[in-house]
């Protein structure tokens, strides 16, 4: 976790196509980028600025989103989200995100994100499926 500190950036993008749309996965009418794949491509620009840099066993796992996504971005525009690593608390790593299409800032916020060993999250989460 040495290299996991404030500053570190992450990058991810997508071309919106109509599987990526509110109606398509039941998040709307309007066929424009769907709110959830904005978080996920959020997600994946916080991953892109740490998860190659922690140690082996370890990854992280998204625990808190605060994104507000304030502009609509049509089928076949680029949109491209960008983490931020803000803060570093122990285990617990905060990131200032934001999202933009080829015109507009469409969305920002904040995204929480915990390094836990993987084999023991596994285990947790196996446990809990057999119940």
């Amino acid at each position: 976790m040495d290299k996991i500190e404030p500053g570190l950036t992450g990058h991810a993008e997508m071309v919106v196509g109509t599987s990526d749309t509110a109606p398509r996965i039941g998040s709307g009418r309007i066929a424009v980028l769907a709110t959830p794949k904005m978080i996920t491509l959020i997600e994946e620009a916080a991953l892109a600025a740490i998860e190659h840099l922690l140690p082996e066993g370890k990854q992280s796992l998204g625990t808190h989103l605060d994104v507000t996504h304030i502009a609509a971005t049509p089928v076949g525009m680029t949109v491209k989200a960008e983490a931020k690593l803000i803060e570093v608390d122990g285990r617990k790593l905060l990131f200032a995100v934001e999202a933009r299409d080829e015109m507009d800032l469409i969305g920002e916020g904040k995204h929480e994100r915990v390094v836990v060993t993987g084999a023991s999250f596994q285990k947790r989460v196996d446990e809990k499926a057999k119940r």
